[in-house]
């Protein structure tokens, strides 16, 4: 009966440590898994800010070549060139005839059509010169009106595409402080676990020490320890086992074997150590490529937007030499169409 009762003892024993090993894995693998789903959610978020950041920037250029193809179309036509009567294919049928009556002011004087000193349409020539300047001058203010309704336009829209560009820079500032604390708590978490599962680890070795050690002496109280014959040890559950009050010692073969499983063991417990060490290691390292991107991201962003206003610079510079060109342009017209212009080109041709 002592000796069953021992060896349901020693049986009891082995359950508990084969049920604290299972416990042990349980939460290792938990553990774990948390970790996996950390790392996923912080790769998920990366993955959303490249997208948002990629999105901004397409909005930009489509947003600048929208601008541009206004421009031209609105300030750049072809009618408003100043070499345009040179190659417009409509210039033949604008194209008057030589002559159209008597009166024509395009003869010449050898023509004999109109004398020197008659001028009866001079009152309408007059009328219609007034008329043509007031109409340019308005179509000019017009035309300057529309100039700084699109520049403010372009401008207002600029200030909303900044805007947007700062409350999205904002919205994933707060995304990824919020990941931060979210890291960290998992981290303070999987602390706290880690030291409750070592406080509870010591807590039951040192049960089973106890255990053990009442058991030594138990057996030290009621076995047979001084026996030298051998073959009380033998156990009834076969030849591999023996009966640890009356075990002798155990052979160097015995021996060698359980060094070797320490050994192994030993060897176990240093690749689990390791595997721990570089994960945290890659987990280090992607946390600091990840502020590095984020780095790069913002550089790229200011790096832009010192384009974009540079475009902007460049375009006002080009619209201000356009309109001052055609200014000189619509001077130079008005001044050769005045008729004491004309009148003194007419007299130096009919001196030559």
């Amino acid at each position: 009966m002592e000796q069953l009762a021992v060896l349901l003892t020693e049986k009891e024993v082995d359950k508990q440590a084969l049920d604290v090993q299972v416990h042990d894995k349980n939460i290792q693998k938990e553990i774990e898994n948390k970790r996996d789903e950390a790392y996923a959610s912080q790769m998920k978020q990366h993955d959303s800010i490249v997208c948002l950041l990629d999105k901004r920037q397409q909005e930009d250029i489509k947003n600048l070549n929208r601008a541009i193809d206004e421009f031209r179309l609105g300030l750049q036509k072809k009618e408003n060139r100043r070499e345009f009567d040179l190659y417009d294919p409509q210039a033949l049928k604008k194209d008057l005839p030589a002559r159209l009556y008597d009166e024509d002011p395009r003869c010449s004087v050898s023509g004999m059509q109109k004398l020197m000193g008659e001028d009866l349409n001079h009152r309408n020539r007059k009328k219609d010169q007034q008329e043509q300047l007031r109409e340019w001058s308005l179509q000019q203010q017009q035309e300057w009106a529309n100039a700084l309704e699109d520049q403010k336009l372009s401008e207002s829209l600029y200030d909303k595409m900044r805007i947007e560009l700062d409350q999205k820079a904002m919205e994933l500032q707060k995304m990824e402080e919020s990941a931060r604390k979210a890291i960290c708590m998992h981290t303070k978490n999987f602390n706290k676990a880690q030291a409750a599962e070592n406080s509870k680890r010591k807590e039951l070795e040192k049960n089973l020490e106890i255990e053990d050690n009442f058991a030594e002496i138990n057996n030290l109280v009621k076995g047979d320890l001084l026996s030298e014959n051998p073959d009380q040890a033998s156990s009834v559950f076969g030849p591999h086992r023996v009966v640890p009050d009356r075990w002798k010692g155990m052979t160097p073969q015995q021996v060698q074997e359980i060094q070797n499983i320490q050994q192994q063991q030993i060897q176990e417990h240093l690749r689990i150590k390791e595997e721990e060490r570089q994960k945290a290691a890659e987990w280090d390292r992607q946390r600091v490529q990840a502020a590095r991107e984020m780095t790069l991201v913002e550089r790229q962003q200011k790096r832009q937007e010192r384009e974009l206003r540079k475009a902007q610079d460049h375009i006002n510079q080009q619209l201000a030499q356009a309109n001052k060109a055609q200014k000189i342009y619509l001077d130079k017209e008005v001044f050769l169409n005045n008729p004491t212009v004309q009148y003194f080109e007419q007299f130096n041709t009919s001196s030559r």
